[in-house]
Order: structure tokens, then C-alpha cells, then sequence
């Protein structure tokens, strides 16, 4: 499966630099994975240019050579084989031409729905559709199978803002209460054909959990010249730890319970002067090869760690219409242009919004989240215990091991 981690991290970056140009201070977190099955899953219902500018913003079309051979069906557990018989049935007709392979996304949302009983990850998918537009059967199939996506009828045009809390309130169910009111007044408009919603809701325990009795109240500093106060975790314990050479930067590798999943957090050296809060140094060297290096078992060595990590909770909501535009898909857009022929018999069908929510919270129990240069690390001469000091901007991401696929990815700087 390794064929859809790769794209789902280049689009990971490509998301988080056109987000972060203007969150200077402000703290980010998405689902690069949430969004690309979202986006996949619309894929399904395009054709032609539509359906190619999704592949390129996916990262899909040079991945497709790779991607078409291994589906990643095989590396499933005994007990999912008749769920993966299902699938391999639904995608002898859901398959479709063009470059991306959605059985891989499939095999991916399979394996994250089975993590054990000590992990909850709900990843919910919808499109709302005015009503009156005829659908086809095979897209409704497809998108039920492959992505569990059930398109709901809505009346944009005539009673918006039932269609807006039929939205808010499906939401809210799937992310248990943790996402609310996903659509303020006013965002969805009467003239809305298409809405894509995408959720995402994380909780998980770490292997090792911090002791509350040790959380205090400590500094953390926004920037040269400004604090301000959180509560500080600390344990201290054996951890993966690695040292980004030229930039002093720390790379530690927090696992989840049975190590199914780990946050990998990369915290720069003290802030370089010149330097707002440190973190211009990683994001500007932070290629798909960087990421994957730093954070690689090869460069990871296990060791004695004091780890200081401050409790704290980001809700991200984003609309990315802009964005995706930006990074190519205008005609999905575009009345004159979109072609989304696949899922309607309907000439005017365009995509009105594409919004998507992620949830994070990090505390002494676990996680609950709802939502260049080739850099070399080297082995230092080590102290018996290395001091792991987040009490400044860092970047985190949570990834799925046994796949190498980023889950969430957030930068923490405002407490």
C-alpha cells in the first residue's frame, strides 16, 4: 500500500504550504488521508479533464504505474478476507479509467476501520445534492462500497437552512458530538448544487501515558519575544529519538497503544535568530524524501528520553475551494467545464464547496482528533538521557504504521 501513501504525502505538503501562507501564529491541522479519499471519492463521478486535474492533484497520475499492480488488498489481516472479497467484486465494476487506483483507497479505509478495540477512527464522507438531479445507480453503488459514502437529497434552492442543519446534525453524529455546527449561517447559499463534507475523528491511547500528577504549568514561547503559560506533560522513558543535523532539529516518534499508529513530532533547535519561532527551517526543506527520512526506523535510535510535551487541543476547518483551485482543479468549478458525467445525467452539475474538519486533542492519556536539500540525520555521541523539550512551535503528524500513511498534520504554535 505503500502506492497510496506516497501521493497522499505529496499532497500533504502541497495542502500544508498553501495553508500556512497566511498562519503565521496560528495553529493548523488537517487529514491530507481524510481529504484525498474525499477527493477520490468525487473522482468517481468525473470524467475527462475533470477527472485528470483530480489525478495530478493527487499526486496519482505518476504514481499509476506503481500503483496499478500491488492494490494493497493482500496485506490485510485473515479476518477481513470476506469484507475483502466483497471489494474485490464491487471493483471489478467500479473500476474506471483515468490513473487512480481506488482500490488502494479502499484497502487503506479497510485496514483503518480494523485497528482494535483501543482505537476509535470514524472517517466520514458525504455529498449533499440539490434535489432533482438524477444520479447513477453505478456512482451511488461505488461510492457506498469503495469510500461508504451515502449521498443525501437536500434543497438548497428552497430551504437552505434545513439543508444546513441536516449537514450539521449528520456530522455531529458521526464525529460523536465532537464537531459541531460545521456550516455556520450563511456559508451554504441557495444556489448550491454539490456539497462534498468530510470529517474526521480520532482517539487513541499512547503505549506509555504520561502520570497527571506531573503535569505542570510551564512557559511556552510563541516566539523570541512572547510566552505564554501551558500545562507541560513529562515522562520520561525509552523513545525513538533523531537528530536533524543542519538544522539542530529533534524528530521523536510517540507510538499509540500496540504501535499501530505513532506521532511523529519535529521540533526545531532553539529559535535561530532572525527566526519568528524556528519552524521556517524544516518547512522550507520539508520535501516527500525529507519527511519520510526523518521520521524512517533507519534513522531513529532508541533512547533514554525526559519528554516535556504540552497538553493541547486544535479544531481546523477549512473551506477549500480556493485552494484546490490553486493547486489545479479549476473546471470541477467552473459550469462551462465540469464534467461530472459519471455521476450525473445532468449538463450543470458543479462542485459548490468542499469542506473539510479535523479534531486533535493531546492529553496525558492518549490522542482524541477528530479531522529540497537531501537532509541527513547522524547518530550523535549520546548522553544517557536526551531532554526532549516542547516548549516551542514544532510540527506533528500522525501516521499509520504498517502503511506509511500520514493521518493528520498540524503545526502547534498558539497555545
Amino acid at each position: 500500500m505503500g502506492s497510496i501513501s506516497g501521493p497522499i504525502t505529496e499532497f500533504c505538503l502541497d495542502l500544508y504550504n498553501k495553508l500556512n501562507r497566511n498562519a503565521e501564529g496560528a495553529n493548523i491541522i488537517f487529514s491530507p488521508m481524510s481529504i484525498s479519499a474525499a477527493l477520490a471519492l468525487v473522482h468517481l463521478g468525473a470524467k475527462n479533464n475533470t477527472a485528470a486535474q483530480i489525478e495530478n492533484v493527487l499526486h496519482v497520475r505518476k504514481a499509476a504505474g506503481r500503483t496499478r499492480s500491488g492494490s494493497g488488498l493482500k496485506t490485510a489481516s485473515p479476518e477481513m478476507e470476506p469484507e475483502i472479497n466483497q471489494a474485490r467484486q464491487t471493483l471489478s465494476q467500479c473500476n474506471k479509467d483515468g490513473d487512480l487506483n481506488h482500490k488502494a483507497f479502499q484497502a487503506l479505509l479497510l485496514q483503518l476501520q480494523n485497528l482494535g478495540e483501543r482505537y476509535v477512527l470514524t472517517l466520514a464522507n458525504n455529498l449533499f445534492i440539490q434535489e432533482g438531479f438524477e444520479l447513477h445507480q453505478q456512482f451511488l453503488t461505488c461510492s457506498k462500497e469503495l469510500y461508504g459514502a451515502m449521498l443525501q437529497a437536500v434543497d438548497f434552492h428552497g430551504a437552505v437552512e434545513a439543508a444546513r442543519t441536516k449537514i450539521n446534525t449528520w456530522v455531529e453524529s458521526e464525529t460523536q458530538g465532537k464537531i459541531k455546527e460545521l456550516f455556520a449561517p450563511g456559508v451554504i447559499d441557495a444556489h448550491a448544487l454539490l456539497v462534498l463534507v468530510n470529517v474526521i475523528y480520532f482517539k487513541a491511547s499512547w503505549e506509555h501515558k504520561f502520570e497527571e500528577q506531573k503535569t505542570v504549568q510551564r512557559d511556552f514561547k510563541l516566539n523570541q519575544n512572547e510566552k505564554k503559560p501551558v500545562q507541560m506533560m513529562y515522562q520520561k522513558g525509552m523513545f525513538k529519538l533523531g537528530y536533524i543535523e543542519e538544522m539542530g532539529a529533534q524528530v521523536l516518534e510517540l507510538p499509540y497503544a500496540q504501535k499501530s499508529l505513532s506521532m511523529i513530532i519535529l521540533l526545531p533547535g532553539d529559535m535561530a535568530a532572525g527566526s519568528t519561532t524556528g519552524l521556517e527551517q524544516i518547512e522550507s526543506t520539508m520535501t516527500h524524501e525529507n519527511l519520510m527520512l526523518w521520521a524512517s526506523s533507519e534513522y531513529l535510535y532508541e533512547t533514554r528520553v525526559e519528554l516535556y510535551l504540552p497538553r493541547f487541543k486544535l479544531e481546523g476547518t477549512f473551506n477549500l475551494n480556493e485552494v484546490l483551485q490553486e493547486m489545479g482543479m479549476t473546471d470541477i468549478f467552473s459550469e462551462s467545464k465540469a464534467d461530472l458525467s459519471a455521476m450525473s445525467f445532468a449538463k450543470t452539475l458543479t462542485l459548490s464547496n468542499v469542506v473539510h474538519k479535523a479534531y486533535v486533542e493531546v492529553n496525558e492519556e492518549g490522542t482524541v482528533a477528530a479531522a529540497g536539500t537531501g537532509a541527513v540525520i547522524v547518530r550523535r555521541s549520546l548522553p544517557l538521557t536526551e531532554v526532549f523539550m516542547a516548549d516551542h512551535p514544532f510540527l506533528f503528524f500522525i501516521r499509520h504504521n504498517p502503511t506509511n500513511t500520514i493521518l493528520f498534520f498540524g503545526k502547534f504554535c498558539s497555545p
